[in-house]
């Protein structure tokens, strides 16, 4: 809203009286809500610790997706109607108004070049090209982004209509994005190296748990200061080749002590596959705790969890926190064969803890142990408890159906996927 009575009091009244100016006023208005937006884009992922913990880290990584898909329209939408506008404006064609606009816009050359920048970051971002690219490959050109605003900057200050002739609102507009830099640069960048250097994390030790998976251990100083809770994920960078490119996130399988902490990591792709063959000794640097799969958010006695994968790791740690609160634990733990069930021996069974392994695949089993019918047999009160549930996605849904149609309120089921 402020964006727009910023550009409606900055828009002379005559721009409306023929189509060219109607078209470059509707232009500009693009423009000016694809830049703003890019702030508030970057800032929904800036580690900003307040709106991390009230809103969610993953809640504000599906906001950041949707508004980059709406800025990536906007700024096609804002090149179109610019040139089209201004052809009408010259009495030329396309094709003339693109270099004429070229040769007298300031920086509109960089602006063009930042302009594709954000088309080749937006199409990466696709369902079918992430499904294409690995990670580290999508993250570099999704780094682009930071070059592309870089560019279109100056000519939204030097060529912008709304700044030129208003020193004011040329102040307020480099305002907003070094604001928006300084909070990047300082909890993404500043304050994680800080951290770094305080805990000084290395890898004691990686333990093979089961096919597919593996614990990392890691040591470290003063880890009581990251305040973090079973169930929540890191995001992970070891520094040695192979994965100082992209940090990746990971969730805890137990709760941290002030010297070390554990990640139980799945095969899932390139960089889970190799974390297997991290040596003891490496250096480690943590961004977090990310993540609202904690125990807090259990509002009965009587809580289920089920595990399945790597999901075993948050369910282990979240089982642990809920111990220590005195709560009443069944977990369920699915996994296609035997040798998948890992940690399996850390589920001590005791009065306040049923742990009950379901291996097998469904065309062997011949029958899905997950389904209303057999979740029901497995906890027959499942009514009365919280249901938490990590694993594939496929799983977590067949879950959340089953739970939902045996009573169990959609505000007692939570859920976290492991995709």
């Amino acid at each position: 809203m402020g964006v727009l009575v910023f550009w409606w009091f900055g828009t002379s009244s005559i721009t409306g009286s023929t189509p060219g100016g109607a078209l470059m006023g509707i232009g500009e208005l693009c423009g000016l809500v694809a830049s703003f937006l890019v702030c508030a884009q970057l800032l929904l992922v800036a580690r900003v610790p307040w709106f991390e913990r009230s809103v969610g880290f993953d809640r504000l990584v599906s906001w950041h997706r949707t508004l980059g898909t709406t800025v990536v329209l906007l700024v096609l939408t804002h090149v179109v109607l610019m040139v089209v506008g201004g052809a009408l404006l010259d009495g030329t064609s396309l094709w003339s108004e693109v270099p004429s606009a070229l040769a007298r816009q300031p920086y509109l050359w960089p602006a063009l070049v930042g302009t594709l920048l954000f088309l080749v970051v937006g199409l990466s971002s696709a369902r079918l090209a992430r499904r294409t690219l690995s990670y580290e490959l999508w993250f570099a050109i999704h780094l682009t982004i930071y070059v592309g605003i870089f560019l279109a900057f100056f000519h939204q200050v030097a060529g912008g209509t709304h700044f030129v002739s208003n020193s004011v609102a040329r102040a307020a507009w480099i305002a907003l994005y070094a604001g928006t830099a300084a909070a990047i640069l300082t909890w993404r960048v500043v304050l994680p190296l800080l951290d770094d250097r305080r805990h000084a994390l290395r890898v004691s030790q990686v333990v093979p748990e089961g096919r597919g998976l593996a614990s990392v251990w890691l040591t470290g100083s003063n880890l009581d200061d990251l305040e973090a809770r079973g169930g929540q994920y890191f995001l992970v960078r070891f520094l040695t080749r192979g994965h100082l490119g992209t940090a990746h996130p990971y969730s805890l399988s137990m709760v941290p002590t002030s010297e070390s902490m554990r990640f139980t990591i799945g095969a899932l792709g390139d960089h889970s596959s190799a974390v297997a063959a991290v040596r003891p000794g490496t250096r480690v640097q943590v961004e977090g705790p990310f993540g609202r799969f904690t125990a807090d958010r259990a509002s009965t006695h009587k809580v289920l969890l089920v595990a399945g994968g790597a999901g075993v790791g948050p369910i282990r740690a979240v089982a642990e926190e809920l111990l220590r609160r005195g709560h009443d634990l069944v977990v369920v733990h699915r996994a296609r064969t035997a040798d998948g069930l890992a940690l399996a021996g850390e589920f001590t069974p005791s009065p306040w803890l049923r742990y009950v392994p379901v291996a097998g695949r469904r065309s062997e089993l011949r029958y899905d142990p997950l389904d209303p019918v057999h979740l029901r047999h497995l906890v027959p009160d499942i009514a009365s408890r919280d249901v938490f549930v990590c694993g594939p996605e496929s799983m977590a849904r067949a879950v959340v159906r089953s739970a939902r149609a045996l009573g169990v309120p959609s505000t007692a089921i939570h859920r976290e996927e492991l995709s």
